[in-house]
């Protein structure tokens, strides 16, 4: 064959895997514009409004008629059973995790009658890739120092995480402390409504913890738990919950292997963490007491302090995550042991065979024993051993380990 016929052939194959075409929906008795779009969980994003008058050519507030066929702002993609990022010809992790939770939840809720890993078709919603740019440039929203996300408009988005049904674009929400390219958190589903969590990096400011080696580079704890522990608050915020990063930096989540060591990180509400170990234990865990009473005094008791660092043993010795919590604390004990099934899980599903010896046990740590509210202490490996080593150096390693940490805090 003519090598340049065959490569035509491939780029037709290639183009075909990717051929989107837009999901159509009949309009049903009692159907009306709004009510398809909250069907569909995009109501909460406005540019798919605007995007459904518009592929309809219909006015604001149209009408639909009951049997007519509709055009939602959904695009249908192939996929082609590898991977979502492959299937839609975006390498962006973040946004291929914001597609599959978006089907995921739509499946869950009967919309979807199968998984997209069944069918191989995968729904792409308008505003993944549309409404980003739209919310930056008119209205940016970062979380305050109150627990509350500030509106230049005004309005608030309450630490409860209920927003008023008039105030749907508080769905649009950027965060400077996630860096540039995580900014933007899409709204995902509300499976952590209601819920605080105080998320604690551990070390910081002039402790940087304890320090491993790889490749000429030194690893800090502190800059790997913190890394971990902004990836956790992020998904959280997808899943609708309300945290509190206790240690907070100007780096962002960075998607490098080896993070640079600094000293320049702060408490919650910008205050500096001081030189001596145990004040600075208690500083974060009085921050957590008045963040707890805060919001107990509003109705909120569901809490949770989840504290993450890196262990250092003998650098032959490997380990898995295991978790701690106090033993007076029954509440963070079924957490933890929570959060450790679905770490063990996903090992068995990603590693099959390997096995997984991360345990759950009582601890009187600090932090664990001195705030009020029920707490889980995660150990994420040994820095000192090349094999745990690689957990925490690949991004994409401390992502997946976010994202099992936050499916722990979702399983009840």
């Amino acid at each position: 064959m003519n090598k340049h016929l065959l490569l035509l052939c491939l780029l037709l194959v290639a183009l075909s895997t990717l051929q989107a075409e837009q999901l159509k929906v009949v309009a049903q008795k009692g159907d009306g514009v709004y009510a398809i779009l909250r069907r569909y969980q995009l109501l909460d994003y406005p540019c798919n409004l605007q995007e459904f008058y518009r592929l309809n050519g219909l006015k604001q507030n149209a009408n639909l008629f009951v049997g007519r066929t509709y055009e939602m702002p959904i695009e249908t993609i192939n996929y082609n059973g590898k991977s979502i990022r492959s299937s839609t010809g975006n390498d962006d992790y973040a946004r291929a995790l914001s597609i599959q939770y978006y089907n995921e939840e739509l499946l869950a809720k009967g919309v979807r009658p199968k998984d997209f890993r069944e069918d191989n078709v995968l729904y792409l919603p308008f505003h993944i890739d549309n409404c980003f740019e739209e919310k930056l440039k008119a209205a940016p929203e970062e979380i305050t120092d109150s627990g509350e996300i500030s509106k230049p408009e005004g309005g608030l988005v309450s630490a409860e995480g209920a927003v008023p049904e008039q105030q749907t674009t508080t769905a649009f929400r950027t965060f400077k402390i996630f860096g540039e390219k995580y900014a933007y958190v899409p709204k995902v589903d509300d499976k952590l409504a209601g819920r605080i969590f105080y998320i604690v990096s551990g070390h910081g400011g002039p402790d940087p913890g304890t320090i491993g080696k790889r490749a000429g580079h030194f690893l800090h704890e502190d800059e790997y738990a913190y890394d971990v522990a902004l990836r956790l608050t992020r998904n959280i915020l997808k899943h609708g919950g309300t945290p509190y990063m206790i240690v907070r930096d100007t780096d962002g989540i960075r998607d490098d292997r080896y993070l640079k060591g600094d000293k320049d990180e702060t408490a919650w509400g910008g205050n500096p963490i001081p030189h001596g170990q145990k004040n600075r234990l208690a500083q974060r865990s009085n921050i957590i007491n008045r963040l707890y009473d805060e919001n107990l005094a509003k109705g909120i008791s569901d809490q949770t302090m989840v504290s993450i660092h890196v262990d250092s043993r003998a650098s032959n010795k490997k380990i898995d995550l295991f978790f701690y919590h106090h033993e007076t604390d029954l509440i963070g004990a079924k957490q933890a042991d929570r959060m450790q099934t679905v770490v063990r899980q996903k090992y068995d599903q990603v590693r099959k065979g390997r096995g997984y010896a991360g345990t759950v046990g009582p601890r009187d740590l600090y932090v664990l024993r001195e705030t009020k509210t029920s707490g889980v202490f995660i150990e994420l490996g040994n820095i000192t051993n090349p094999s745990d080593q690689l957990r925490i150096v690949e991004p994409r390693n401390r992502q997946l380990i976010a994202d099992w940490l936050c499916q722990g805090l979702i399983v009840k």
